[in-house]
């Protein structure tokens, strides 16, 4: 058995058992593709396949199991790459980021510049998508290290760890009548047209949660992914803005709204770092996560990859 047999039969059931698109994908024929796995499955002694003439029609209950065990070995194949990458070149390299926007926008900045700071030598990658693009992103190995609020803690191939906590802030023009009230309750925005988050970013599950406790039903004007879409829309009066409290940081270009915390309506949101379960970090990629949150170290990072540590601990 070799690597190239385990590469084909993982590409197999990545493009829906088709061989066609696998070898294409491999840049090999289909013919050689298909030798390939009759020749490990007769080498194993099962068939990783079931098949109906030369089709490939769904994978076999032991080749589930052939499965687990060619992602373990392509994965300690890959972490075997980064060992000699670290040791050839320990500060230099690419640093692969998924992230959504908020954080992209918001946090990123200044721990992607400290980190270019003490390696100057290190390149950055940024992709941006919705947390469970994030999510995706990281197990494939597009990126590696993840950042979100949501989702990222769903998926049991991936180790995440809490970042910071943060809130939603109500954003309004100055002159917005529920400016003046002391405290506004959710019963004050149930009335309110809404512009906040599309439901899969930035907390927006907290928010739908709170209203639907109290059985409200709130008026969601705009949704977005961009909290500086938000605001814009909230200067041009068409309702209340439901944001990401790290969007509205007090740099002078909000002077022209009111921002009010929201925690006590909506409770608080945790960002959370992700990282592949077993995959090989860098040094850069360790100091990264370090300069994202005093709470994150390289120690408390390995622990959570051998599993020895768990949210409780943190």
């Amino acid at each position: 058995m070799n690597l190239h047999q385990f590469r084909f039969v993982q590409e197999a059931v990545r493009r829906n058992l088709n061989l066609t698109e696998t070898a294409r994908a491999l840049h090999t024929s289909q013919p050689g593709v298909s030798k390939a796995i009759i020749e490990l499955e007769e080498e194993l002694g099962v068939e990783i396949f079931a098949r109906h003439g030369k089709r490939l029609k769904r994978v076999t209950e032991p080749g589930e199991h052939v499965l687990k065990s060619i992602e373990l070995i392509m994965r300690e194949v890959g972490n075997l790459r980064r060992i000699g990458e670290q040791y050839s070149a320990q500060d230099s390299g690419t640093l692969s980021i998924a992230t959504t926007h908020s954080q992209a926008r918001y946090v990123l900045p200044q721990p992607v510049a400290r980190l270019r700071e003490a390696f100057p030598k290190v390149n950055v990658s940024l992709h941006q998508g919705s947390p469970d693009q994030v999510a995706r992103m990281v197990l494939d190995e597009v990126a590696e290290i993840g950042i979100a609020t949501e989702s990222l803690n769903q998926y049991d191939d991936l180790v995440t760890l809490p970042c910071y906590e943060w809130q939603h802030m109500l954003v309004m023009p100055l002159s917005h009548p529920l400016a003046s009230k002391e405290h506004i309750t959710l019963e004050d925005l149930a009335l309110e047209p809404l512009i906040t988050y599309h439901p899969s970013f930035s907390g927006r599950t907290k928010v739908d949660q709170a209203f639907a406790a109290k059985h409200l039903h709130p008026r969601i004007a705009l949704e977005a992914i961009d909290a500086d879409v938000i605001k814009t829309y909230v200067r041009l009066g068409l309702g209340v803005g439901i944001v990401a409290e790290m969007a509205v940081k007090d740099d002078g270009s909000n002077s022209d709204l009111l921002t009010i915390p929201a925690g006590p309506l909506f409770g608080v949101n945790v960002a959370r770092v992700a990282f592949k379960r077993s995959a090989y970090l860098r040094n850069f990629v360790y100091k990264f996560a370090e300069l994202l949150s005093d709470k994150l170290s390289r120690d408390l990072i390995v622990k959570a990859m051998t599993g020895r540590l768990n949210d409780y601990e943190v």
